[in-house]
């Protein structure tokens, strides 16, 4: 796994149940897309950001951080793009999100040392939520590209 220098992704109560940010959005799009083509058949990050209107740029940027990771390979030339590097249903949706987003978590607390918290010794709802944590974390990973691909637009499986 890459060394992370990005804030890890924070599941967000308030008005929303649970969030990620658009990049993440864009680059499980952009990774549906390049499942559902031929394969070994290059895509640019600027024909995926055309097909979806993505912002070309953040989704450039979003393609580097998944070429880092090694969920995608970019391939140079004038049938250059990218291409998966791995089957669709061997990406989980969990892997992705790390790759462009960092560590999944409920809470800051749950990433490293809890004990620097200043509410641990006094923290009621730690446990359960490092439980809700594992459950979230489980559901991600155990959905993969392959069960993305084909959905149409809109569509809830």
């Amino acid at each position: 796994m890459v060394g992370f220098d990005r804030e890890p992704v924070i599941i967000q109560g308030g008005n929303r149940m649970f969030t990620i940010a658009k990049r993440t959005d864009y680059g499980l799009m952009a990774l549906s897309y390049l499942a559902e083509q031929e394969e070994d058949e290059a895509i640019t990050s600027r024909a995926i950001a055309e097909r979806f209107c993505i912002p070309a740029e953040l989704l450039a940027k979003t393609m580097q951080l998944l070429a880092r990771s090694e969920l995608v390979e970019s391939r140079n030339g004038p049938k250059g793009g990218y291409v998966l590097s791995r089957r669709p249903e061997s990406i989980s949706v969990a892997e992705v999100i790390r790759a462009i987003e960092g560590p999944i978590a409920m809470a800051t607390c749950q990433i490293g040392d809890a004990t620097g918290c200043e509410q641990y010794e006094k923290c009621t709802i730690f446990y359960p939520m490092e439980r809700i944590q594992k459950k979230v974390t489980d559901v991600l990973e155990g959905m993969t590209l392959q069960d993305m691909v084909g959905t149409p637009a809109g569509e809830i499986r």
